[in-house]
């Protein structure tokens, strides 16, 4: 049944008890309450055509139907050789990285990937960028960023930057990458 059709069914019915109540109802009265009636349908379109939405976009969420946008990726945090610990510098970066997050109150995901250099074995690597990638998670966390909306990987030495041949690419690859996606 059409909105219209819906509405003119409900004026008559409106009309007819009137007119049964033993009075004649005036033509102002009986527009007022079509007027009345027309809103509460109107409302209850809306409603249904919003909850319906709701409805649609949990089903594709459960769905596992979603995409995430990369709003920023930065690789702004180094390391010393072979270490995991978080230098002043990187410190303040992530300050006011974790201050940006909570300001801007996104419903965003934090990925934190650690890096390494060559040197070392590719196992040692691994472990190394996981340390480097949940000192970062901690760190963040320790500033109100929530864990749930962060996950810390390794890519040991398997994607680096520059090339290890030279000091300064090795020190471009012992870095942990932040990716922000919404």
């Amino acid at each position: 049944m059409t909105p219209n059709a819906s509405r003119q069914r409900s004026a008559a019915a409106l009309a007819a008890a009137a007119l049964a109540m033993g009075g004649c109802a005036t033509q102002d009265y009986v527009d007022q309450q079509i007027a009345v009636t027309n809103a509460r349908i109107d409302a209850v379109q809306r409603d249904t055509q919003a909850a319906l939405a709701r409805a649609e976009e949990a089903h594709r969420l459960a769905r596992g139907d979603f995409q995430h946008t990369v709003l920023m990726t930065d690789d702004s945090v180094k390391f010393e050789t072979d270490k995991s610990a978080l230098s002043d510098s990187a410190r303040a970066w992530l300050a006011g990285f974790a201050a940006r997050l909570k300001a801007e109150n996104r419903n965003v995901h934090v990925e934190v990937i650690g890096h390494a250099d060559s040197s070392g074995r590719t196992q040692h690597n691994l472990q190394l960028g996981q340390r480097r990638a949940d000192a970062v998670v901690r760190f963040l966390h320790a500033r109100g960023v929530p864990l749930h909306h962060m996950s810390a990987l390794s890519y040991g030495e398997h994607i680096p930057k520059a090339p290890n041949e030279a000091a300064a690419g090795r020190a471009e690859n012992r870095r942990v990458v932040l990716v922000v996606m919404g």
